[in-house]
């Protein structure tokens, strides 16, 4: 059996504006952008190097757009692993994306804090030891 995560949903405010940013701030690519409706659009973008997807899903209704922004609840829940951390965070930097802390080295790798156009917190993440097209370990 094989499972793989192949989106999560992000909620937005927009979808352009979402779009646009990921696009153009962190490099993602646009993989689909299907109309389903006159108010509806299925929207997925992600990183240049492949892997899970965001689903950019406009918020409908008073409690998901109270959620745009937090739905980690104002913690960091989105993880970006990157192979060169330098590259990235300097020209994402340059690009306007807010850090919110600066670099530090962890036992896991480089790391630093940054929010999206909405606040919703990631992090980017160098892994020590760590290759990013690793095969997955077995499963028991």
């Amino acid at each position: 059996m094989t499972l793989r995560i192949a989106h999560l949903a992000l909620l937005v405010r927009d979808y352009d504006e979402a779009k646009d940013w990921f696009t153009r701030r962190l490099g993602f690519v646009v993989l689909e952008d299907t109309p389903l409706s006159a108010e509806k659009r299925w929207v997925r973008v992600a990183p240049p190097g492949g892997g899970t997807a965001l689903l950019l899903a406009r918020a409908k209704g008073p409690v998901q757009e109270a959620a745009v922004g937090d739905q980690g609840g104002g913690r960091v829940w989105l993880f970006l692993e990157t192979d060169d951390f330098e590259r990235d965070y300097r020209t994402w930097k340059t690009r306007g994306v807010q850090f919110l802390e600066e670099p530090r080295s962890e036992p896991y790798g480089k790391v630093v804090v940054f929010s999206d156009l909405y606040g919703n917190r990631w992090d980017l993440i160098e892994p020590v030891g760590q290759r990013l097209d690793a095969k997955p370990l077995p499963t028991i």
